[in-house]
């Protein structure tokens, strides 16, 4: 049963304002707000400093242990607290088997020149990033890495999408994620030294084992539709390939990502 204060009904304003945020990046971008679902996403934002205004709870979904859980990572932070009936989280809810925890939360805004690089950084680079489930499984493998960011060139997707947070499970918050213009990126990795690897299948691609990835290195992935643009292929310093044994000649974008990036954490010896 819910709390007599619980909201109870769909045509609330604050579902309504929810339900927007979820499906409209224009929603997000206006009120600087997105959706995070999930006490485990939430409590990755938390400890990465995030800002969450207000909390919505289904107690009869989230049990005594995670409610608990949950007003201890709040305890202090003047975060809102708002129940909310089960029938009503079934609406709002964007997964199935969901814990009962929702939040409104204010994504960081970093920037290619708020980045802090360490002497031999490691970027992931996406161009044109249109899905955001394959945007939240490269945000876990950067985070698994360590990878110093994720670097997004003209997206199609905004960055903090709720799919892309509720994929990358929280990493979305744990990496710097930056969008970006093609120049702009190519400069700034021109001015401060970092080698460009382009994954793409080209006559001049080398096999990506043969490549010397312990220096600044940034390793540039295109869209499992088109690739990358021939503007960017040409522009990056070397273009690289994962040799193919069996039929097909290529990887989901995330897998080939991951590949890529464990081989430069191998020759970096972490």
């Amino acid at each position: 049963m819910s709390a007599p204060d619980a909201i109870t009904s769909p045509q609330n304003p604050r579902i309504k304002n929810l339900l927007r945020l979820q499906q409209k990046s224009s929603e997000r971008r206006s009120q600087g707000l997105t959706i995070i679902e999930g006490l485990r996403e939430l409590t990755i934002a938390r400890a990465n400093g995030i800002e969450v205004p207000t909390v919505f709870v289904c107690a009869e979904l989230a049990g005594p242990a995670h409610e608990a859980e949950l007003r201890a990572l709040f305890a202090g932070s003047g975060t809102e607290w708002v129940e909310v009936s089960k029938a009503v989280f079934g609406k709002v809810a964007y997964r199935e088997g969901s814990d009962g925890v929702l939040a409104l939360a204010r994504p960081p805004q970093h920037t290619l020149e708020s980045l802090v690089l360490p002497e031999n950084p490691l970027l992931l680079v996406l161009e044109a990033v249109e899905k955001p489930g394959n945007l939240g499984a490269i945000l876990r493998t950067a985070d698994a890495a360590r990878a110093t960011a994720v670097i997004v060139c003209d997206p199609r997707t905004d960055l903090f999408n709720p799919n892309a947070i509720r994929s990358s499970i929280g990493c979305s918050f744990t990496v710097p994620t930056v969008a970006t213009s093609r120049p702009e990126l190519l400069a700034w990795c021109a001015a401060r030294g970092i080698r460009t690897y382009a994954a793409a299948l080209t006559e001049a691609a080398v096999p990506y084992t043969s490549c010397d990835f312990r220096g600044p290195t940034a390793l540039v992935m295109g869209t499992e539709a088109d690739g990358l643009t021939p503007e960017l292929m040409a522009a990056c310093d070397q273009t690289i390939i994962i040799p193919m044994q069996g039929y097909i000649d290529s990887l989901n974008v995330s897998t080939a990502t991951a590949i890529l990036t464990f081989e430069a954490v191998r020759q970096r010896g972490a």
